[in-house]
């Protein structure tokens, strides 16, 4: 299929992995209103409930750059097919399940499918007039937040209102309508990387250390952070890493290219996703828990599950708002430009927090604020990788940018959680977090988010201009001044 024809469906491929991406992000929160009652529900321990919520985690992190690697190598449609299946295979497994095995490896295959989202940004380099192609970068990019933020009220409805096993015959049904679109509406694109070899030790290497990495940051908590069990982990993977680096410079068709990814403007992106992820995950931690925490406590505000859920979707509302226009912040000033707004408004979303979290409507308020910047910044990394990187690595780049995001939340949710276990107090003989754990927990949210302004602020101009759909990369552009870059 040519470039005319490619262009001529581009709206409907945007639609189609926007939708997928917000549905990804849905298997993720799809947990989170049933948190508390996973136990009875699986009739297993606190302890072990919670490795539904890791197991996604954990299988997402290792497939996430081998699906996209295989994007470059056998083409982004098929994968993106490929992905369909687990997530619709894990979502009915989940619904049949009723032990804790069963969501488990549900759960594990929902989260070999969470790689839709970069092979689609990847996909909308090939088949997106280059007009068009920043506010649709920045759409599908944001559609991770846009399917946080209006999943939890949705499933926090269905949890509350009906029997817990719809969220995942619905997610299932979901899965299956994406599968379709995917069939129908996106062209297959001939592979950039076609005739390289697939690096099965690289990722092999790089699946076990990041194991390894995310099992000790996760659970680090439950199982102390001094224990050998954490700290045997933590050595483990920074062996694993180490030699999985020492792998990918050797080999000639790497799983990642780590030449290419220690550019600067691509290393600093990654760098700066990081703490992007970081300071968009603290906030999903703390506003529901202020919202829910009984007035009793002189700064809880006594809502409800699906109430608080309701108080937080508008953010998801204005990540869908804002997104196209940060792809016009793209076009006419630069990735790095839109990236740096987006975290100075993280920043500023926190100060509103912190001023305003004695009320519902404030820390709605601070909510929208906050992840307009999210959907500036999610919009922006994509379009700073794909300028710096050749066709040939489009999705497997993307991938690892994703990757960079997930462990940012990884670390969010360790650090953030910690503050607010360590800072309690206590109330009818119960401990609880206290407020100034709250505060400090924002705190950090909104320093992270300054961090990151600065390391944007660093990101070198664009040295090429990427290519359009049809189009081989031009030649070196002159540097832009800084405000451009």
């Amino acid at each position: 299929m040519d470039a005319p024809q490619h262009a001529s469906r581009s709206g409907g491929v945007v639609a189609t992995l926007a939708l997928a991406g917000t549905t990804a992000a849905i298997m993720q929160t799809l947990v989170t209103p049933l948190i508390a009652e996973l136990p009875r529900i699986l009739h297993t321990t606190p302890s072990n409930a919670t490795w539904v919520i890791t197991t996604t985690l954990l299988v997402a992190a290792v497939c996430v750059p081998v699906v996209g690697r295989l994007g470059d190598l056998i083409g982004k449609r098929r994968m993106l097919l490929a992905c369909s299946v687990p997530l619709i295979a894990g979502s009915v497994v989940c619904a049949l399940a009723s032990s804790v095995i069963p969501m488990i490896i549900g759960r594990g295959l929902q989260g070999m499918g969470m790689g839709m989202v970069p092979l689609g940004i990847a996909l909308l380099r090939d088949v997106v007039p280059e007009q068009k192609l920043s506010s649709s970068i920045a759409l599908v990019s944001a559609s991770m937040g846009i399917g946080g933020g209006l999943g939890l009220p949705i499933a926090a409805a269905v949890a509350q209102y009906a029997n817990w096993r719809v969220l995942f015959w619905g997610s299932a049904v979901l899965a299956t309508v994406i599968a379709v679109l995917i069939w129908f509406l996106i062209p297959n694109v001939p592979a950039a990387a076609k005739g390289q070899r697939f690096d099965a030790p690289g990722a092999l290497g790089l699946g076990t250390g990041l194991v390894c990495l995310l099992l000790a940051i996760s659970k680090g908590a439950d199982w102390s952070w001094g224990s050998g069990t954490t700290l045997g982990l933590f050595a483990a993977a920074v062996v694993l890493l180490a030699a999985w680096g020492a792998w990918e410079l050797r080999t000639a068709d790497p799983l990642v290219d780590l030449r290419t990814t220690a550019r600067p403007r691509v290393l600093l992106t990654n760098i700066a996703s990081v703490f992007v992820g970081f300071a968009m995950y603290a906030s999903m931690l703390v506003m529901p828990q202020l919202l829910q925490f009984p007035e009793a406590t002189g700064y809880g505000l006594g809502q409800s599950i699906l109430a608080s859920g309701l108080w937080m979707a508008p953010g998801g509302v204005m990540m869908m708002i804002v997104s196209p226009l940060g792809g016009k912040l793209t076009n006419a000033s630069g990735p790095k430009v839109t990236l740096l707004s987006g975290v100075l408004v993280i920043a500023a979303g926190y100060g509103l927090s912190l001023a305003l979290m004695g009320s519902a409507w404030g820390i709605m308020l601070a909510i929208m604020v906050i992840n307009s910047g999210v959907g500036l910044a999610y919009g922006s990394m994509p379009a700073l990788i794909m300028s710096s990187v050749p066709l040939s690595e489009t999705a497997a780049a993307n991938s690892f940018n994703t990757l960079m995001r997930s462990l940012g939340t990884s670390v969010g949710a360790a650090v953030i959680g910690l503050v607010l276990s360590q800072m309690t107090t206590s109330i009818g003989g119960q401990s609880i977090t206290s407020e100034s754990g709250f505060r400090t927990g924002l705190l950090i949210g909104c320093g992270i988010a300054v961090v990151s302004a600065a390391i944007a602020a660093v990101i070198p101009a664009v040295r090429h201009i990427a290519a359009g759909p049809g189009k081989t990369p031009s030649a070196p552009e002159p540097e832009k001044s800084a405000v451009q870059a």
